[in-house]
C-alpha cells in the first residue's frame, strides 16, 4: 500500500502542481471501447487513441491502460513501440485527465525517502460530470478508482480530497496561478455545500498555487464537462495564455471569447504579471452527423449523442510533452493555422497535428482530455 496522506494538504507539505512543460517521467491514457460513447463499437476511436499514443510516444513514455477485454489487443497493436506500456486496468470510460490523478511535485527534503516520495497525487472525487442528474454516464465507481490505481502502480504517496474536481477543470502555470471556470467549478452538480471561496482555498491548498483566476464560462457546446478550462483557454508559459476565438460576432462563442478576453485583460497573475493573451481561431463550427449519431448505441446508461449537436472542438486542447506538442485537426480550413500559431508559441517543441482528432471531440473532449502527464522528480528535472 502507498503512503496515503490525511490531515495535511500538499501545499504545507513542499508540493504544487508543476506546469505542462515542465519535464514528464510518463504520461498515461486509458482505452475506449465503451459503445453507447464511442461510435461503431469504439472502433474509429481506438484508431485515433492509437495516434495519439504513437505521437506522444516519440516525446516520452506512455502507460497505456485497456480493459480485460480490450488488453490482448491493444498490446499486440502497441507491441513494436518501444515507449508505450501497456497494462490491465478497469475503467468505465477513458478520460484519464479528468478521472487520473492530479501529479504534485517537490524538492527532495532530509524526510523524502526516495524519488517516489518527490512526487505524489491528489485523488479528487468524481461523478461522471455532474453526477446521477447531468452526467455523462450513470456508473463511474470504476473511473472513481483509476487515481488511487495509478499511484498504487507508482508507489507514490496519495492525497484524497473530498471534493469533486476533474483535471480538465484547472490549468496552472507552476508560478501561483491557476486558471478555471465558474461555469464548471461552480456548477451545483459538482459542490452544491461548497463556496467559491471555499473552493478556491482547496486549490490553492492543493494545488500549491497563490492566485485562481475564474473565467465565467468555457468552451460553447462544451455541455459534457460544463466548460472545462482546456477546452477554451491555457497557459503556454508563465504570463502568457492562449484563448479559443471566434471573430464571427454571429456565433454564440463570440461573447464567451470575449468575455474571457476582458476577465484576461484585466488581472494579473500570482507574480503580479500582465497577462498576454493569444488567440487560436476556434475550427468549424463543427456538428455531429447523422451516420456518427447512428454508430453510437442507445444503452439508457449515456448521455444521448443526437445529429446535429454541435461539437465542443477546440484547438486549445492539445497536450505538452517533453519537446512536443500533440494537437488536434479536424480537416478544417483552420488546421493549417491552429499549426503555425503552436509552432510560433512553442519553438523549442515540434508541433504533431493528430488527423483523426474529430473521433475524440464526438465523444465529448479531445486529446487533453485523454492524457494525464506525471512529472519528473525535480532531481531528474534538473539533469
Amino acid at each position: 500500500m502507498v503512503k496515503v496522506i490525511t490531515g495535511e494538504n500538499p501545499s504545507a507539505l513542499g508540493y504544487h502542481m508543476p506546469a505542462e512543460w515542465e519535464p514528464h517521467l510518463q504520461c498515461w491514457m486509458g482505452w475506449p471501447e465503451r459503445p453507447d460513447n464511442w461510435r461503431e463499437k469504439a472502433g474509429p476511436a481506438q484508431a485515433t487513441f492509437a495516434q495519439v499514443a504513437i505521437a506522444v510516444s516519440k516525446f516520452e513514455p506512455i502507460t497505456l491502460c485497456a480493459s480485460t477485454a480490450q488488453f490482448t489487443k491493444v498490446y499486440e497493436e502497441m507491441q513494436h513501440h518501444p515507449n508505450i506500456r501497456v497494462v490491465e486496468m478497469s475503467m468505465n470510460d477513458s478520460w484519464f485527465r479528468d478521472t487520473g490523478p492530479t501529479f504534485v511535485r517537490r524538492d527532495r527534503t532530509s524526510d523524502s525517502s526516495g524519488d517516489e516520495q518527490l512526487v505524489a497525487g491528489i485523488d479528487w472525487q468524481f461523478n461522471s460530470w455532474g453526477g446521477l442528474a447531468d452526467g455523462c454516464y450513470d456508473d463511474w465507481s470504476l473511473d472513481n478508482l483509476v487515481a488511487k490505481k495509478i499511484l498504487e502502480l507508482e508507489r507514490h504517496p496519495r492525497f484524497p480530497h473530498h471534493m469533486i474536481l476533474e483535471g480538465g477543470s484547472i490549468h496552472v502555470d507552476g508560478e501561483g496561478t491557476c486558471l478555471t471556470t465558474e461555469e464548471c467549478l461552480l456548477n451545483p452538480n459538482r459542490n452544491p455545500d461548497m463556496s467559491k471561496d471555499e473552493i478556491e482555498e482547496q486549490l490553492k491548498l492543493y494545488l500549491g498555487v497563490e492566485k485562481v483566476i475564474w473565467l465565467p464560462r468555457g468552451l460553447y457546446g462544451d455541455d459534457d464537462t460544463n466548460g472545462h478550462i482546456d477546452n477554451i483557454c491555457c497557459f503556454v508559459k508563465p504570463g502568457a495564455v492562449l484563448l479559443s476565438w471566434t471573430d464571427d460576432e454571429s456565433d454564440p462563442q463570440y461573447e464567451r471569447s470575449v468575455e474571457a478576453l476582458s476577465v484576461l485583460s484585466n488581472t494579473t497573475d500570482a507574480k503580479g504579471r500582465k497577462i498576454e493573451v493569444f488567440k487560436i481561431h476556434i475550427p468549424g463550427p463543427l456538428y455531429m452527423t447523422e451516420e456518427e449519431s447512428a454508430g453510437v448505441e442507445s444503452s439508457g446508461h449515456a448521455v444521448p449523442r443526437p445529429p446535429g449537436t454541435r461539437l465542443a472542438a477546440s484547438y486549445v486542447n492539445f497536450y505538452i510533452a517533453n519537446g512536443g506538442i500533440v494537437a488536434p485537426a479536424f480537416g478544417n480550413k483552420w488546421d493549417g493555422e491552429a499549426y503555425d500559431v503552436l509552432r510560433k508559441l512553442f519553438p523549442d517543441h515540434e508541433v504533431v497535428m493528430v488527423k483523426g482528432a474529430r473521433e475524440i471531440v464526438l465523444g465529448g473532449g479531445n486529446i487533453h482530455c485523454i492524457i494525464q502527464q506525471q512529472p519528473a522528480p525535480i532531481t531528474d528535472a534538473a539533469n
